[in-house]
Parts: structure tokens; C-alpha cells; sequence
């Protein structure tokens, strides 16, 4: 692909249509699916057109700042990489690409305990913040391996994935009967006998996850990774205001609403219809992040003004590193920056905290009465 053919790309959604043209059926439909009917993999799109903006004006946006701090980190924007498992799929370059074009941009990049490359080959690429993304195995000599590895990698934090006792049931995957590329293979677990992602008659990944993934995960276990590891630790798969309460007291250092991309339980709500609440329920205890749907400065904005510090992205990442490899990933980042950052001059706020709740209407919202002049 030359660099004229990506100049022509205008929005973050014209990544996909490259991707799908470039990738094997098998890949594509393995990062663009949902669970079941997708419902909420559309869904997660949609909520975002229900909010709508209530602008100021005779605003002096003549600076706009968009640097923040997540856990005490300083970040460009408040826009990061969600973990995405295997991305040597879409490219052959993966998640060093994306670490490097993350590192580039100025923010964080999640990296999946299923990568394609390992912690320290990420480490490798060069400075940045990088989290790392944990699902606990059954065999838990396994995770603290997994997480010396990362502390020692230079990783910062722990996003603890907390929705996936079993894996969903992805169609899509099923028909294809998904597995990982016989050339590839989840770097972080080479040398341990793990079984390996493989061809069966489901989708070698549930396979995988069944065989692999402790279902027994709970509350407890969260206070046994503190025990383990100084990282703060994020509790990623929030939806309720319960769990954002019982995430708190289990001593969580933030909450991530995620519904895993609309990959898990199907008709679930849009993460930014359950926002709110969860927010709410936090009570500025501790920061709340929004992950799934983001296509659009836009939507950044509306994540923010529901009380969201930050919002990671995931599908965009894959599928601008499948059209493009890290230059893709450099410009999509570059294009929700430049997004939110026009939305901000165009709704009156000079820096990410002058986004407040006032700066949108959403649909639970009592109508806005205006005063009397």
C-alpha cells in the first residue's frame, strides 16, 4: 500500500475496509466479530449517536491541552491501546508496531498476555508506558512468572481481564474454525507446556481458553495478584455499579467499563451506557476507563464528559496496523487526537478537565430546562 493510497484515509473507520481486503477471511472475522447475534458489537457503536453536545461559545480556544496523567503517568491525550490479542496476524511487524507508534503518539499501549510477541520484545522496541494485559491460568505459577516478567519488562500496570471465565461464543470463529497461523504462536508462553492454539472442530481459541483459563477466578483473586506484584492493578470488564463498588473495596487501583468489545455476553449495554453508573459508583475513589466502540474524537469526548479519565482502543489499532503497519497505527492515533481536539475548541473546553457532564445530553437525561430571561 503506498503512502498516497493512507493519505486519501480520512476517518478512523476507513482503516477497516483496507483491512479487510488485505487480511485472510479467518483473521478478519476473528478481530471485526462479536458473541452471538451482535447485538452489542453494533450496539457499542450506536449508543454514542444518542449523546449529543451542548456546546459554550465565546470560548478562548486559541490553546487547547490535551495532556493528562493516568495513574500518575503522562500521557499526550487521554486516548490508549486497548490489548488486542495476535497481531502478527495483521501484520508481520504486530505488536512492536504498535508499541512503537503508542511510544510515538506519547501514550500507553496495553499489551495482551496473548501477543504475538513477548513482554521483553516490546520492551525492546524503545522508552514508553506499556500495561500488560493478564488473564490468570489455572496453573498459577504461570501468572507470577507472567508478571515478574512484566514488572521487569518496564510494564507499569496490571489490566486484570475479569469477564472471561469461558470464552464467548463468536460465530464466526466457529464457521471458520479459527486458529492461529501455524507460523505464529502466543510469545509470552513459548517453552511452557500449554497446548497450543490449534485447528479443531470449534473455534481452536474456546478450545484454548477452556483448557487454560482458571473459571474459578473471584474477588479473592484479586487481592492474591496484589500479594504477588507492587503494579497498580486495573480490573478491566467492569458493567455495574456493584462490581465498580466491590472492585474498590478489593483494592483496585482503576476500573475499566469493558464488555470485551462486544465479544463475551451479547446484549450486554454499549460500555458508554454503562459509564455512568459505574462512575458514579466510584466515587472518585479511583479512575474509571472506558474501552469499546470509539471511532471518533467525538466519542472521546463524550466518554470524558461522563466522567471517564481516559478511553483505550482496540479493533481500530488492529485494523490500521493491517492496512498499514505502524505508519497506519502512528495515523489513526493521530486522528482521534486531532478529533478531540477539535471538538474541544468546537464545545468551549481549553483542557481535558473543562470537559464536564454539562458539555452533553444524554438520553436518561431529564429534559434541559432552559431559565427565564
Amino acid at each position: 500500500m503506498t503512502s498516497e493510497e493512507m493519505e486519501s484515509i480520512t476517518n478512523v473507520m476507513e482503516f477497516e475496509a483496507v483491512a479487510r481486503e488485505k487480511l485472510p477471511k479467518m483473521v478478519y472475522d476473528y478481530y471485526a466479530s462479536g458473541a452471538e447475534d451482535q447485538w452489542t458489537l453494533h450496539e457499542n457503536r450506536n449508543a454514542f449517536s444518542r449523546i449529543l453536545f451542548r456546546p459554550r461559545i465565546l470560548v478562548d480556544v486559541s490553546n487547547i491541552d490535551m495532556t493528562t496523567t493516568i495513574l500518575g503517568f503522562k500521557a499526550s491525550m487521554p486516548i490508549m491501546v486497548a490489548p488486542t490479542a495476535m497481531q502478527k496476524m495483521a501484520h508481520p511487524a504486530g505488536e512492536l508496531a504498535t508499541a512503537r507508534a503508542a511510544s510515538a503518539a506519547g501514550t500507553i499501549m496495553t499489551l495482551s498476555s496473548w501477543a504475538t510477541s513477548s513482554v521483553e520484545e516490546v520492551a525492546s522496541t524503545g522508552p514508553g508506558t506499556r500495561f500488560f494485559q493478564l488473564y490468570v491460568y489455572r496453573d498459577r505459577n504461570i501468572v507470577r512468572q507472567l508478571v515478574r516478567r512484566a514488572e521487569n519488562a518496564g510494564f507499569k500496570a496490571i489490566a486484570l481481564t475479569v469477564d472471561t471465565p469461558r470464552l464467548g461464543r463468536r460465530e464466526a470463529d466457529i464457521k471458520n474454525r479459527f486458529t492461529l497461523p501455524a507460523h505464529l504462536t502466543l510469545r509470552n508462553f513459548d517453552g511452557l507446556d500449554l497446548g497450543t492454539v490449534d485447528r479443531t472442530n470449534d473455534s481452536g481459541l474456546a478450545t484454548y481458553v477452556a483448557d487454560q483459563v482458571d473459571r474459578s477466578l473471584n474477588w479473592k483473586d484479586v487481592k492474591w495478584l496484589q500479594s504477588i506484584t507492587t503494579l497498580p492493578i486495573l480490573v478491566k470488564g467492569v458493567l455495574t455499579a456493584e462490581d465498580a463498588s466491590l472492585a474498590v473495596q478489593a483494592g483496585a487501583a482503576g476500573i475499566i467499563v469493558s464488555n470485551h468489545g462486544a465479544r463475551q455476553l451479547d446484549y450486554v449495554p454499549a460500555t458508554i451506557m454503562a459509564l455512568e453508573e459505574v462512575v458514579r459508583a466510584a466515587q472518585g475513589r479511583v479512575p474509571v476507563f472506558l474501552d469499546g466502540g470509539i471511532r471518533r474524537g467525538t466519542d472521546v469526548f463524550k466518554a470524558l464528559a461522563l466522567g471517564a479519565s481516559g478511553v483505550f482502543i482496540g479493533r481500530p489499532v488492529v485494523f490500521a496496523l493491517a492496512a498499514y503497519g505502524e505508519a497506519g497505527v502512528r495515523k489513526m492515533l493521530k486522528m482521534l487526537h486531532d478529533e478531540l481536539e477539535l471538538t474541544m475548541a468546537l464545545s468551549g473546553c481549553r483542557c481535558i478537565k473543562e470537559i464536564t457532564r454539562a458539555h452533553i445530553t444524554a438520553p436518561w437525561d431529564a429534559p434541559h430546562v432552559s431559565p427565564r430571561l
